[in-house]
């Protein structure tokens, strides 16, 4: 398994719970306990009983195109609603009891339907996330203050037809108001459609970023310094070095 990446599927840990993949990266085995650990939320078109869908993009076809990202990714599937925050907590309390990695540095990123899970999950339980990415997305919670708690990145594209750019900016005005928007970063990307911002998965900046927080650090102070620029972005699939062969799948 050293020199390998492997991919495994996984049911659901609870009735009515989310089946999920698991992606062990190369060497996982020399660096189990430092390893950190990627939640990925897919939107809405991806959602059904077909996991093979979560496939489709996002961090795991990254991998099978050749991006580098050394962490244990997660990537469930939502048969049909919102995401339950619940349900993934589920997920991340199983993956603790059956896989090793660093408890300190586990984050979440999602995008659309996705992006609502992503600040769901960190808005209720942000002592576990170390950083959360929400991409084109929004959030039903009722009550932002969770969200103060960890470091956010929200990102929206000005000409989102799919999800309005008004539902990001909602979390962000609401945040403000309550005076918990010490941790946030947020991105109004100027003429960018919905399925424009699926490029960040494709980034390596995207996960550098993510890395650059940890549950240790008692600010927990939200990172400034990567900035993604639109070239970047332009380039994102250009980039990567196309993989030869498939994932193993156990």
């Amino acid at each position: 398994m050293a020199q390998e990446d492997f991919l495994k599927a996984h049911d659901a840990v609870k009735r009515d719970g989310y089946p999920f993949w698991v992606y062990m990266p190369k060497d996982y085995d020399a660096y189990q306990s430092t390893t950190p650990l990627i939640l990925f939320l897919h939107g809405a078109s991806l959602r059904g009983t077909d996991l093979n869908k979560v496939l489709r993009y996002g961090p795991l076809d990254a991998v099978k195109m050749g991006l580098e990202v050394p962490a244990l990714i997660v990537a469930p599937q939502n048969p049909k609603g919102h995401w339950n925050p619940q349900k993934l907590n589920d997920i991340l309390e199983w993956m603790a009891r059956h896989y090793v990695y660093n408890p300190q540095r586990v984050y979440v990123i999602g995008m659309s339907l996705g992006g609502y899970g992503a600040l769901d999950l960190a808005g209720t339980y942000p002592d576990k996330i170390a950083a959360a990415m929400a991409l084109c997305g929004g959030s039903t919670l009722r009550d932002y203050r969770g969200l103060g708690g960890l470091p956010l990145w929200i990102i929206h594209g000005t000409a989102d037809r799919s999800v309005k750019i008004e539902e990001s900016k909602k979390v962000v005005e609401g945040m403000r108001r309550l005076g918990v928007d010490g941790r946030l970063r947020y991105e109004w990307i100027s003429g960018a459609s919905h399925g424009d911002l699926a490029r960040y998965f494709y980034l390596v900046s995207t996960y550098d970023w993510l890395f650059m927080h940890t549950l240790i650090e008692p600010r927990r102070p939200v990172d400034t310094s990567i900035q993604i620029t639109a070239d970047e972005k332009a380039n994102a699939y250009k980039q990567i070095k196309r993989r030869k062969g498939e994932l193993r799948i156990e």
